[in-house]
């Protein structure tokens, strides 16, 4: 029997929870390094998974199979290919700066504070989010993904709500209040989509007798399962309004900037470059393996959402007073972008939202973080307390720069790559929708750029006088991320390598191939 590495590369952080809730009280310290180097070990185990997958080989590789609740047709399946194998990747290479950026953000309020473990429970908590996203990107039995898909919501719940940002300007006791209010929210947006697609996972195991992709894909193809025309977009919605809630696309975004702004940085980026990342990798894997025919039938209404996330969060953004809504709203936009890629069903297209899905996490993470940083040392979320901090922390200036100027897809930066082959993609087949699309462009230029000025440039204000650089440990976390934003925007080869292959694979399942180039006839 071969290493279970899939498995071992979910396992880990999972065990890791447990040891790091175990700590005791007094051992706070202890408990962060735990966290720490578990968060390591597993990035060299998604190391190790990338180097062993072969884009070339089979489509689903290092797959593990089991039987698990034989009397429902459940198994216990894993596989993964180029596609959750980049995830896989982004995954473990964010959480290990999640934890080092959030060392102290559940720190005792006060020293000798008799809160339960607050500091272990945070770290704990971090952990366990990271186990049930790889584990989603693994699974390829649909009632194994839906578990996983659904349990995430509980870690992070308590994470937004148990372990918010103190910065507000109404006082501990309304940051509190709307803590709890973020937290519920975020709860029962995801909860009620949960809920919809358990129907849909119901019914798609009476329709085909198992919830395993691999025999539903057996079945299709030998023309041994009959799915009549309405039962497949029925259950296509039922999945994909899930997959819409997480992701979040529009109307059902408003979750987002609640939870974004409440929580923590560290916990905002796990929520905006980690976890939404399921509800798009979801919609390629299941929504479009599943149900061909209904995803078709349903582009042109995506599309238009898509479009309208765009340009509301865009709109939106640029009107925000708060720092950490703003990007909440930018991310928003960001991932109608990833959709509108997703469903413009061209192989530029899903290969840029693919590539944008690892690009908008790095680039999240650079502003988000950096953010937090800034809002830790003024205890301010607000955009109009601050002003002229370039002067008097330039390295935390410039790194901010650098993480606005990728959220607005500057070309040299990772994300301007995914960016245009999503808009090439979605042109070269709706073209309208691709023209609308790039006034997002323009509008992410405005609402970055004016956040910059109105943060970092003009008179030192007197409350920002004395605000220290960044230090060595928020230096560890960003100046990796950096590099990266900036290798992967001059050279995207070795991501789409890996993800070309699955988009190829992707768009056979929907027996959709490129649009040919109209070129007029020779004369």
């Amino acid at each position: 029997m071969s290493f279970p590495l899939l498995t071992v590369t979910a396992a880990l952080p999972a065990v890791g929870a447990i040891a790091t809730a175990a700590v005791p009280a007094a051992r706070r310290t202890a408990a962060k390094w735990l966290a720490l180097l578990v968060s390591l070990a597993t990035l060299a185990l998604a190391v190790t998974v990338l180097v062993r997958f072969d884009p070339d080989g089979d489509r689903y590789q290092l797959t593990e199979s089991h039987s698990w609740i034989a009397d429902f047709g459940v198994r216990y399946e894993l596989g993964v290919d180029g596609i959750a194998v980049a995830l896989i990747a982004l995954t473990a290479l964010l959480i290990p700066f999640i934890v080092l950026a959030g060392w102290h953000d559940a720190d005792p309020l006060e020293t000798g504070s008799k809160r339960w473990r607050p500091t272990q429970g945070f770290f704990a908590l971090i952990l366990a989010v990271e186990a049930m996203v790889i584990i989603s990107f693994e699974a390829t039995d649909v009632f194994l993904f839906y578990i996983f898909f659904e349990a995430m919501l509980i870690p992070l719940y308590f994470l937004i709500g148990g372990f918010g940002d103190r910065a507000h300007e109404h006082g501990e006791k309304t940051a509190a209040t709307q803590r709890s209010y973020a937290a519920v929210k975020f709860l029962l947006y995801n909860l009620a989509g949960g809920l919809i697609m358990l129907a849909a996972v119901i019914g798609l195991y009476v329709v085909a007798g198992n919830f395993s992709l691999t025999e539903f894909a057996e079945a299709r193809a030998n023309g041994s399962l009959d799915m009549a025309t309405s039962t497949e977009r029925w259950l296509f919605l039922g999945f994909f309004f899930a997959f819409a809630v997480k992701a979040p696309l529009w109307p059902l975004h408003t979750w987002l900037p609640n939870a974004m702004g409440e929580a923590t940085a560290p916990v905002a980026v796990l929520i905006t470059a980690v976890v939404d990342k399921v509800g798009t990798f979801a919609m390629l894997r299941f929504c479009l393996q599943l149900f061909p025919e209904a995803s078709k039938w349903a582009t042109p209404a995506i599309l238009v959402l898509a479009v309208i996330s765009i340009i509301y969060g865009a709109l939106l953004a640029v009107g925000q007073r708060d720092i950490k809504r703003l990007i909440a709203y930018a991310s928003i936009s960001h991932f109608g972008f990833i959709i509108m890629g997703i469903f413009a069903m061209t192989s530029q297209g899903q290969s840029g939202a693919t590539l944008y899905m690892v690009n908008h996490g790095i680039s999240t993470a650079v502003l988000m973080l950096i953010a937090g940083f800034l809002i830790s040392r003024r205890g301010s979320r607000l955009i109009a307390d601050y002003g002229g901090v370039q002067k008097v922390a330039p390295v935390l200036a410039g790194t901010f720069l650098i993480g606005g100027l990728a959220t607005l897809s500057l070309p040299g930066l990772a994300p301007f790559v995914s960016e245009f082959l999503v808009l090439v993609g979605t042109f070269t087949r709706y073209p309208v929708i691709g023209i609308i699309a790039t006034f997002g462009i323009v509008l992410a230029a405005l609402y970055t750029l004016v956040l910059y000025q109105r943060t970092m440039t003009g008179p030192v204000k007197p409350e920002v006088s004395a605000l220290p650089d960044l230090r060595v440990r928020e230096l560890v976390v960003v100046a990796p991320l950096v590099a990266l934003l900036i290798f992967l925007g001059v050279y995207p080869k070795p991501v789409t390598d890996i993800v070309d292959p699955a988009v190829q694979q992707t768009m056979s399942d929907v027996h959709k191939k490129d649009p040919q180039p109209e070129v007029e006839a020779a004369k």
